[in-house]
């Protein structure tokens, strides 16, 4: 079976803007955030880091979670010379 970022661009093609996409899954990085919003995807939902960061350590491992995303997605965009996400 595809990875869901491989299948991101032929449904992006076939619906347009028609619908919104959003990608459920494949999502462990902020990289993986920014990949998914430029090949398309309106939004990135990122659930097992979440579920990874209550589980290691409760409401404090959320937070700790979501703060390396943001990092991640912040170097990314550096990287890329963005300052805008969409």
């Amino acid at each position: 079976a595809p990875s869901s970022i491989s299948a991101l661009i032929p449904i992006v093609n076939a619906v347009g803007n028609l619908i919104e996409v959003h990608i459920d899954g494949g999502i462990r990085s902020g990289q993986d955030v920014i990949r998914a919003k430029a090949l398309g995807a309106k939004t990135a939902h990122i659930g097992r880091p979440y579920v990874y960061g209550l589980g290691a350590g409760g409401e404090e491992g959320v937070v700790h979670a979501l703060e390396i995303l943001q990092r991640e997605m912040d170097l990314t965009m550096a990287l890329l010379g963005e300052r805008n996400i969409n």
